[in-house]
């Protein structure tokens, strides 16, 4: 009987070796995966809810928020929200329309409109309808021109008696009207400008409406302080008033015959 163990032949190996340090070297590198996996959570748990970035470096972005949306678009939220559900007088009317595109980063717009009492017999030189539409433009890369990053833009367009119309004073107190109801409302502002245009219409032959009508026409942009627009939409609807000649509030508008 020979001694000495079994010496494997030439290309084949002992079977028992192999399996040994296959297990042996699976089992350390299990043992390697778990002893690194908690130093992973922790560097995963202390970046945050932001991104790493390709340098490496996981602080938020200047514009951001802790939840990943944009400061700027917070900020521009909030203001829309104050523009559009701000307190108006029961005669104005208040709904979102379509903004102008391309003019900033964020835009949003509402359009304001007078309800008058229907008559049944419209005068031969009456005053018609009279709507509004204010814009809010939103553009932090815009701060240095405008002095602020909200930006209101407001038109206005109204019919007017011949009366109104005639006097020689319309423009400038169509535009007091405007900075008087900003200061009212607390509404503050830098940047003021616009400009007041009054028209005069002759109708001939087969055309409708009365033969003679007059317009006025304002269009005003100013940079908004703060957040809370609330109190522009207020003034601007004022101003609609005013220029639509509805009477104070509280005074109840006498019945014309």
């Amino acid at each position: 009987m020979d001694a000495n163990p079994p010496q494997s032949e030439p290309g084949h190996s002992l079977p028992e070796a192999p399996t040994d340090l296959r297990a042996h070297a699976a089992a350390k590198a299990a043992a390697a995966k778990a002893h690194s996996a908690p130093e992973t959570t922790a560097t995963a748990s202390s970046a945050g809810p932001h991104e790493e970035s390709p340098t490496g470096n996981t602080e938020p972005p200047k514009d951001g928020s802790e939840d990943g949306r944009p400061a700027s678009a917070q900020k521009f939220a909030t203001a829309t929200e104050a523009l559009y559900t701000a307190t108006v007088r029961p005669e104005i009317s208040i709904r979102q329309i379509r903004p102008p595109q391309k003019l900033a980063a964020h835009s949003f717009a509402i359009g304001l409109e007078v309800s008058k009492p229907e008559r049944e017999v419209i005068p031969i030189n009456s005053d018609g309808d009279a709507f509004g539409r204010l814009i809010l433009l939103h553009d932090p890369a815009a701060e240095e021109a405008w002095e602020g990053p909200m930006r209101l833009v407001a038109y206005i367009q109204a019919d007017m008696d011949s009366e109104v119309a005639s006097d020689p004073l319309l423009a400038d107190v169509a535009w007091e009207w405007l900075t008087e109801s900003l200061r009212d409302y607390g509404a503050g502002y830098t940047n003021l400008g616009g400009t007041v245009t009054s028209t005069a219409s002759v109708r001939f032959g087969e055309i409708g409406g009365p033969p003679r009508a007059h317009q006025l026409e304002m269009r005003a942009s100013w940079t908004a302080e703060g957040l809370d627009l609330s109190t522009h939409t207020q003034a601007f609807a004022a101003v609609l008033a005013n220029v639509a000649g509805l009477p104070p509030e509280g005074v109840a508008q006498l019945k014309q015959d």
